[in-house]
């Protein structure tokens, strides 16, 4: 099994679930998280001025699957996330040994 972590634009995240969804994967753990990449923030102009805001809230989306459905999972999740622009979003790949469910007897 594979965990896939995927970091998103939270305005992408319903396109993500529903094409998720509409392939068969449906569990799937989401954290609203803030923090930076290679996008280094953005720069909001005011009237008082621009300032720098460098933690840019995005979801991490946890997903669990078996080792067969790991490359469409990360393509579903690229092609629903992508907006084109710096800061869409990075995909980890973990190794998952186990997985117990805890209603299970």
């Amino acid at each position: 099994m594979k965990m896939i972590v995927a970091i998103i634009r939270p305005e992408r995240l319903q396109s993500v679930k529903d094409a998720l969804r509409c392939n068969g994967i449906m569990g799937m753990t989401m954290i609203q998280v803030k923090g930076r990449g290679s996008q280094s923030g953005v720069n909001i102009s005011t009237r008082t001025g621009i300032f720098r805001v460098d933690e840019i809230e995005k979801i991490m989306l946890e997903i669990v699957v078996e080792d067969d459905q790991k490359q469409q999972t990360i393509d579903i999740i690229k092609e629903a996330a992508l907006t084109g622009h710096i800061g869409d979003g990075r995909i980890f790949v973990v190794p998952v040994e186990e997985s117990i469910k805890v209603h299970d007897e």
